[in-house]
């Protein structure tokens, strides 16, 4: 008998048994089932998911951040490299200038100076000629007047040969030639 009990209820739960029309009983334990489940999953779960999401989702942020203050040094880094690289050109091109201005001031002061020097050798040199042309001069002077006195004591010798008077008019020179 209790056999058969067990079999009419067993059929009778299993006739009754269909997928639009669940017990009630049933439709009680899964949905409180489920919110417990829920309930565990949501304590133990879901608030650590949702942490760690945050949490990534603030460091991507933060990440970003620092990669567009990156990108915003490296511009600033790259203008600033810009300048000190035109300055260090204009620098060069300063220092290649004042390079060439004293190597021009130095070619013409060491012409000046060659000019003066040319200047000082040929004052010398016209000096030297002005005193070489006045010794010659002199000389040339000196051997004129000794050639006329030559010639001139030549002629008096002929003429003072045998008279008297022309000897005592010489000795009167020589007399006066002692005195100066």
């Amino acid at each position: 008998m209790l056999s058969q009990r067990i079999q009419q209820k067993n059929m009778v739960f299993l006739a009754d048994f269909t997928v639009i029309e669940p017990e009630y009983g049933l439709l009680f334990w899964t949905a409180a089932l489920f919110l417990l489940v829920w309930y565990f999953l949501g304590k133990k779960a879901f608030k650590p998911i949702a942490h760690a999401l945050k949490q990534r989702e603030e460091s991507i942020a933060e990440s970003l951040q620092l990669a567009e203050k990156a990108r915003e040094d490296m511009a600033n880094m790259k203008a600033e490299n810009d300048t000190l690289l035109a300055q260090a050109r204009e620098e060069r091109s300063q220092i290649l200038k004042d390079a060439r201005a004293a190597s021009d001031s130095m070619v013409n002061e060491a012409k000046n100076k060659a000019k003066e020097e040319a200047k000082k050798i040929l004052q010398n040199a016209m000096q030297e000629i002005e005193n070489q042309k006045l010794a010659a001069i002199t000389e040339v002077k000196n051997q004129a007047g000794n050639l006329a006195l030559d010639i001139a004591s030549k002629l008096i010798r002929r003429e003072l040969k045998g008279n008297a008077e022309q000897e005592a008019y010489v000795s009167t020179l020589l007399k006066e030639m002692n005195l100066n």
